[in-house]
């Protein structure tokens, strides 16, 4: 599953079309792809998800009733997150702060 999250804030007031829209410009996204396009509110503590199930277009919403979503430096553009980044990032938590995956090999106990 390819994770596109738009860094810079959205209006939330937006739907489907006008999120479609942003990834097509902002991330050079395909919003009838399959991937799954997070979108954040400029106070951080409401996020969109935008996807295609083959179907029609999905949208989902999250608002934290404290605290505020974990994201990247506010900048153009986008970045690419896997699944579990995603994952983390929905329940509130610190993704950028996840072990790789070949760090967690390594013995607990020296």
């Amino acid at each position: 599953m390819k994770v596109y999250l738009a860094c810079k804030p959205t209006d939330m007031r937006r739907g489907f079309d006008g999120l479609a829209a942003d990834a097509a410009q902002v991330l050079r996204v395909d919003a009838y792809s399959g991937a799954v396009i997070v979108f954040r509110s400029r106070r951080g503590d409401y996020v969109k998800i935008l996807t295609w199930d083959g179907s029609g277009l999905c949208l989902f919403a999250k608002r934290l009733e404290k605290g505020r979503f974990v994201w990247p430096p506010i900048v153009d553009g986008g970045m690419r997150l896997t699944a579990a980044q995603l994952a983390l990032l929905i329940e509130g938590i610190d993704w950028r702060r996840t072990i790789a995956a070949e760090e967690a090999k390594q013995p607990i106990f020296a």
